[in-house]
């Protein structure tokens, strides 16, 4: 596996971004998104854990509007939302065009690329999914889907006929940011959708269950969760 930070050009400035490649061919690519936390060492792992089950993996960071930035601290809620300054629907969708264009030139087409992103992130997939007919989306406790939610995004729910993506939306019941209610809104909504949409939920998991650097994770759900997402990548990407 080899690993480098680099950085692209964005519509808005440029933007550092994480990669990670396996050794040999990859088996395709791996958008990363971010927590509300940004490209912390959380995420520079998991793009690394992406690259080590075959794919060409990349995060990019979100917040350089802000400056850019990560938090490890994740009890630090109050260093989140500055990062988030400049930051708007237009912007995630302009930086994850520019992070394809960069997928592109290594050789990628649309249907070998997957998104994953976890909290903030999960949102960010349904968003992409929304724009675009890539291989395969994953949402980890997306919220701001459903109905809106903490951060300065409107909800997505009301546009779900309109997925080109196949989405999968992973969900923790214990959640308090994310009521179950909600997911199930957003699993009948998904009936509308064209393409393969499902959702999990696990009763036991809170939010950010994936995340073994927060005092939610919860082993169980994690390992059955990225178990489902490379066999939802698998599955549909070309």
């Amino acid at each position: 596996m080899q690993t480098r930070d680099l950085v692209i050009d964005t519509a808005d400035g440029p933007m550092a971004i994480f990669e990670a490649t396996p050794d040999g061919a990859a088996r395709g690519a791996v958008i990363v998104v971010q927590e509300a936390f940004g490209v912390n060492a959380h995420i520079r792992d998991v793009t690394t854990r992406f690259a080590a089950a075959g794919y060409h993996a990349v995060a990019p960071a979100y917040f350089h509007r802000a400056g850019g930035g990560a938090v490890e601290d994740y009890s630090d809620f109050s260093a989140i939302f500055p990062l988030f300054e400049g930051l708007t629907d237009d912007g995630i969708l302009a930086d994850t065009a520019a992070t394809l264009d960069h997928l592109r030139a290594a050789g990628f087409a649309d249907g070998q690329v997957g998104i994953v992103g976890f909290c903030f992130g999960g949102r960010v997939t349904f968003l992409a999914s929304l724009e675009w007919a890539l291989g395969a989306g994953v949402g980890f406790y997306g919220g701001g889907i459903a109905t809106k939610g903490v951060l300065p995004f409107p909800a997505l729910v009301e546009r779900t006929a309109a997925l080109q993506t196949p989405w999968l939306g992973l969900f923790g019941d214990q959640d308090g940011s994310i009521p179950v209610a909600d997911v199930e809104h957003l699993r009948e909504a998904l009936g509308a959708a064209s393409v393969d949409a499902a959702v999990v939920r696990y009763a036991e998991a809170e939010h950010g269950f994936h995340c073994d650097a927060r005092d939610s994770y919860h082993e169980a759900s994690a390992e059955d969760a990225w178990g489902r997402t490379l066999a939802w990548f698998d599955a549909h990407l070309d």
